[in-house]
Order: structure tokens, then sequence, then C-alpha cells
């Protein structure tokens, strides 16, 4: 079995796309609406059909589909080259078109320019424009989101994906008791691609144990990160958007496993890479040369890969930095925390001082997701709110 049963079995047509009917009514409205609203975001949790979504869109209203993702949107040269001619010019085979934006919120840090260049482009746009991300309340999106119209894409429950999961095994002859359907599905924990690819990947198993408590890891680990920097040889410009962490908190970890994996001229290079990206990173701070970023980034990535003359094998125990490291969280959490005071100060009209010091008995108030979309707190910010202790 070598074909992709997810793209195999793809919904192709609205009444295919299994529990997302508000969602479709919501896109019809924008539709027929545009161009009042002239982009459109789909969010919600992987695996809940918005690429799909999105295509089905094009398939029900014969329209041509021009689609980027997050790798295409890295920077404002790159929307003004493709998106910019894309959102004024006619389509070339049919009579109009939709412009698809993929994982929107992959647009991370280190790039220049893109949200408000994206910002600028939808104002001009002749043709609809679709967006996908999982978190569409990001501080970053916040441009993005009052120019556009927000559609959510709710998880499947466990008894849709069970059934969707037993009429694809029955096509594929893939013979399993009820429950096996079920514990994958309790397993995807909503996502209906996850859900697919396990049932694939579990075909040709024999008396297989599905474990349902695992817990799918959307976020690389760190571990994960140094083994393909350190061991493979590539340009890795991408390989810190999969991680929550900061290029900061990575460089530590970085600087205090260079010696387990470098020797010799190999060492001298990371080290010469590495102390370049920290150049770079001391500038921005110095005068909040946020541009540098990206070239903190490429030194700190592709130089610290290409230190070595070639890829590397064996296993390597890495270590999390020491001292340095706990120094650094700590401010981390005191910068966080204040970022946060601030935003509350400015809604309830009292001094940051006052919320600092009170901030223990506003934890339980601030945990409250309606109180954060007032706030309009960053992801970071409200990852380190679920993480302190009421």
């Amino acid at each position: 079995m070598y074909e992709n049963l997810v793209e195999k079995y793809r919904a192709k047509s609205y009444s295919e796309l299994i529990g997302q009917e508000k969602a479709i009514e919501e896109v019809k409205k924008f539709l027929t609406e545009f161009p009042k609203k002239k982009a459109l975001i789909l969010h919600g949790p992987a695996g809940t059909g918005k690429t799909s979504l999105a295509w089905i869109i094009a398939l029900e209203n014969n329209l041509e589909v021009l689609e980027l993702n997050a790798s295409d949107l890295r920077n404002r040269v790159k929307l003004e080259q493709i998106v910019r001619p894309a959102s004024i010019q006619k389509s070339l085979f049919k009579q109009s078109k939709i412009i698809l934006m993929d994982e929107v919120d992959g647009i991370t840090g280190t790039d220049i320019g893109g949200i408000p260049e994206l910002e600028r482009i939808i104002t001009i746009t002749k043709f609809p424009i679709i967006m996908t991300c999982n978190d569409v309340w990001q501080s970053k999106l916040a441009p993005l989101r009052s120019i556009s119209k927000l559609i959510e894409m709710k998880p499947l429950p466990t008894t849709a994906i069970a059934e969707i999961l037993k009429k694809i095994a029955e096509k594929e002859n893939i013979i399993r008791e009820p429950m096996f359907f079920t514990k994958i599905a309790i397993k995807s924990q909503g996502d209906l691609r996850a859900a697919i690819n396990d049932l694939q990947s579990y075909a040709n198993e024999k008396n297989l144990f599905v474990d349902t408590t695992e817990k799918r890891d959307i976020e690389e680990s760190i571990f994960i990160i140094l083994r393909k920097l350190f061991k493979e040889r590539k340009d890795f410009l991408d390989l810190f958007d999969s991680t929550k962490m900061s290029l900061d908190e990575i460089f530590l970890w970085i600087e205090e496993n260079i010696p387990l994996e470098y020797k010799n001229e190999a060492l001298v290079k990371a080290y010469y890479a590495l102390g370049k990206a920290d150049v770079f990173r001391g500038r921005i701070y110095q005068d909040q040369s946020w541009r540098f970023l990206v070239y903190q980034n490429i030194f700190q990535s592709a130089g610290i890969s290409y230190a070595k003359p070639s890829p590397s094998f064996g296993f390597t125990k890495y270590e999390a930095p020491k001292r340095v490291l706990k120094i650094w969280l700590h401010n981390q959490k005191t910068a966080k925390k204040k970022t946060i005071a601030k935003k509350y100060a400015k809604l309830v009209h009292c001094s940051i001082k006052r919320i600092m010091r009170d901030f223990e008995l506003l934890k339980p108030i601030i945990k409250k997701p309606e109180v954060q979309k007032q706030l309009n707190l960053a992801e970071d910010e409200i990852e380190f709110i679920k993480s302190v202790p009421s």
C-alpha cells in the first residue's frame, strides 16, 4: 500500500467534508459577499480539513488556485514578486481564481516584513485570499485578523473519525475489529489526517496494540533539532520553525553541545558561525534592528551545519545548557510576566507596577481564554500563563 491514503481520500466537495457544516456555510457567505471582506482565515487544529476546504471552494466554484505555503511567504520580497502580481492579474485558465496561503502562522520571527506586506496585498486584491493557520490568535496575526473573515474549523468527534476510518478500511480491504478504529480515533485527538496516516501505517501489522494514551508531539523537540543540525549537512534555514523556542534559547543549546559533536577545524568553524550569530543578536538588542534576525538564523543554522566537511553518524547524548540557561529562563519569565502585566494594566486602566505586585492574585483571571483574547496575548504568553501554577 504505497499510495498516500490521506491524499487518496481527501474530500473533494462540500458534501464530503464531514463535521464542518457551519464552516462551509460561512465560506459560501464570504464568497457571495466578496469584496466586502477580501480575505478569509480558516483556523483550527491540525487535521480538521482547512486546506481541503480551500481546495473544495475552488472545485465547487470552478476557480483557479494559486497556492503558497509558509516557506513561500518567507519575506516581503517574495510576497511582492509572487503574490502581489497574482492578486491583481486575471486568471490564465479559468474565469476567476483564489489565492491560497497555507500555514500563514508559519511566517516566523525570522521573516522580514511578511505580515505587513500581506496586509497591503489584501487591501488591493481583486480576488479572494484564503489563509489557513492553526492558531489565529497569535499577536503577529493581529493585522490580518482585523481585515479578514475568521472561520473556525472544529476537531472531529471520535465517533465521526472512527466511521470515516471504517469506510476507508472497507475500500482498501483492511480487515479489523470495530474497536481498532475507535482506538485510532481516540489517539488522533480530533486530527483526521493523523488518524488516516495511523490506519495506513498499522494496515499490515498483526496483533497490533494501539496505545490510546500516546500523545502526538506536534512540536519537534530540541533534541531532534540538534540531531539534524549536527548530523546532517544542509541549509536548514527553516529548521527552527517547528519549535516554540526562541533563537536565543536554541543558541544556548547549540553552544553547550558543539564540543560533543565537532572536533579540530570543524569545531573552530562552528564556533566562528555561532560567534557571528551572537554579533547580530547583540545588534538586535542594542539598536532594535530586528531585520538582523534573519542573519542570526543563517549563522545559527546553516553556518553550524556546514562547519563540518560531511554528514556525521552515531548517537550523541545532548546536554541542556547549565547556569546561563537558568539565568536566561528566569529573565524570560520575568519579561513575559511584565508584558502580560502591561497589557492587563492598559485594559483595566491602572499602573503596571500594581499589576506586577498583584500578579499572583490575578493569575486565575488571566488564565481564562476570554480574558486572554481581550488582552490579545501572544502564544508564548499564553503558554507561560498555563505553566504558572495558580
